[in-house]
């Protein structure tokens, strides 16, 4: 293989099919978009990807981006594989502010922002240090995770979570850091979720998200919000928003994530993977 040719993301590990397409395409999903509308623009600019079969393992929310695996062809056969490789994060919390979804592309919770505990650095290093390892995690109400056929969102959308439980499952964290501190104004959290919501097509509420955003702006001007950055190398299945919401329940102020970045899944990383 020359240079050229290995320095090209289509050779995602140099991982090829009989048909000479490869195994696995990885590719950095924006902000906004679907899995489904990944592989679609993916289609666009490779049309030979449009008569095989292709699948992603380890889907990524709206607002998360970084790296999507994609399989190809056969390879789509071994999802369960692919599902069951380890991740790593990279991700933004703000507090004193919650929303349904735990992220900025929810219904806020909270009319005032909460003041943070002077102990935030203590109440941060206390909460890393207690999830590291084993341990049950509840999936978040917005989550695709079925219930009785239903998507766990129908179920939290149409106000029926206290007619279910809501299902759980053992995940493990085997390295997590907190990277820094800081604080953002109302002005700049306000032009984030701005960007948030119009980044997204289809239906996710964004009407009436935007207008109780907007009330809580209102009633919480020139304010400045306390944020953290995180690292995070976790097993397959653990939900960052969820570890975000207990984290804002042990602060007794709330917590957001503002931000998402999927790096590497098993061997496969971001560094690798192709823009669309």
């Amino acid at each position: 293989m020359s240079t050229k040719d290995q320095n090209l993301p289509w050779n995602f590990h140099s991982n090829k099919q009989e048909n000479n397409l490869p195994k696995i395409i990885g590719v950095y999903k924006p902000i906004g978009l679907t899995p489904l509308e990944v592989i679609k623009k993916l289609q666009e600019s490779k049309p030979e990807l449009t008569t095989v079969k292709i699948g992603y393992a380890g889907r990524l929310d709206p607002l998360a981006h970084g790296l999507l695996l994609l399989m190809i062809g056969e390879e789509t056969k071994k999802r369960e594989k692919y599902l069951s490789f380890p991740k790593k994060y990279r991700f933004e919390v703000a507090f004193g502010v919650s929303t349904d979804t735990y992220d900025l592309l929810g219904l806020v919770t909270t009319s005032k922002r909460k003041p943070l505990s002077t102990n935030v650095n203590l109440i941060v290093n206390t909460f890393v240090n207690k999830h590291l390892g084993k341990q049950i995690q509840h999936y978040p109400p917005y989550s695709s995770k079925t219930v009785h056929g239903k998507p766990l969102y129908w179920w939290a959308r149409n106000s029926r979570l206290h007619q279910i439980e809501i299902p759980k499952r053992e995940i493990d964290i085997f390295d997590f850091q907190c990277l820094s501190m800081g604080e953002i104004t109302t002005a700049d959290l306000k032009t984030k979720v701005n960007q948030s919501i119009s980044s997204v097509s289809g239906d996710f509420r964004q009407k009436e998200i935007a207008k109780r955003w907007e009330e809580f702006f209102d009633k919480n001007k020139n304010e400045k919000f306390t944020i953290a950055k995180f690292s995070i190398y976790c097993s397959s299945g653990t939900y960052i928003r969820e570890l975000i919401h207990q984290l804002g329940k042990q602060a007794a102020c709330g917590a957001v994530a503002i931000d998402i970045l999927r790096t590497a899944v098993g061997k496969y990383t971001l560094q690798e993977a192709e823009r669309l």
